[in-house]
């Protein structure tokens, strides 16, 4: 996705686009954090809450619904909305997850960009010590159900070329003029 189809995005969503620094949010820390599934984004966000008292949005928590039994992604639309009123109602944030065009959205209004990409062999470790998600999976038997599919899409990351791929993610990096930081290793992250 390119920033003439995000300018239309945000266009389309009707909230908003940022076309200088006069519109901005109010001085505050806002931080993206993104990178592939496992590579730490939500312990990352976590730690900064903790620490520094940030608002939190998981980009999870928004990028999914349930029909009956079944994930489905919500429209992106849907999404930037509820990722402006957040930004909106907190003036320091930190907003986490894999998917590109959601972090493409927020980048206007970014102050810090975090790039988490310590390698595949990371986050399949992650992946496979990651403790039950009560708020992604009823028990922990559905989760341990879903597992191989998660270690084959992340196995894939450097091979895919479409939202929450490593082009995507590289791309989104170099793109950004503000503060930004590639992590290349967990022993980088400032936990």
């Amino acid at each position: 996705m390119g920033e003439k189809d995000l300018v239309r995005w945000r266009d389309d969503a009707d909230i908003g686009y940022m076309t200088s620094s006069s519109e901005a949010s109010p001085p505050g820390r806002r931080i993206l954090i993104y990178g592939n599934s496992g590579s730490g984004k939500t312990t990352m966000a976590r730690h900064l809450v903790e620490r520094d008292g940030l608002g939190w949005l998981s980009l999870d928590d928004i990028a999914w619904t349930m029909e009956g039994e079944l994930p489905v992604r919500r429209p992106l639309t849907s999404c930037g909305r509820e990722m402006r009123a957040f930004m909106d109602a907190h003036e320091s944030w930190v907003m986490d997850g894999c998917y590109g065009e959601m972090i493409g959205f927020a980048l206007p209004w970014c102050t810090e960009l975090r790039f988490l990409n310590p390698g595949v062999d990371a986050c399949l470790g992650n992946c496979r010590a990651r403790p039950w998600e009560p708020d992604k999976y009823p028990d922990p038997g559905a989760q341990e159900a879903m597992l191989e599919t998660l270690i084959d899409w992340v196995k894939q990351y450097g091979e895919r070329d479409d939202d929450c791929s490593l082009r995507q993610h590289r791309r989104l990096f170099e793109s950004f003029s503000g503060a930004k930081r590639e992590y290349r290793a967990l022993v980088e992250y400032d936990l």
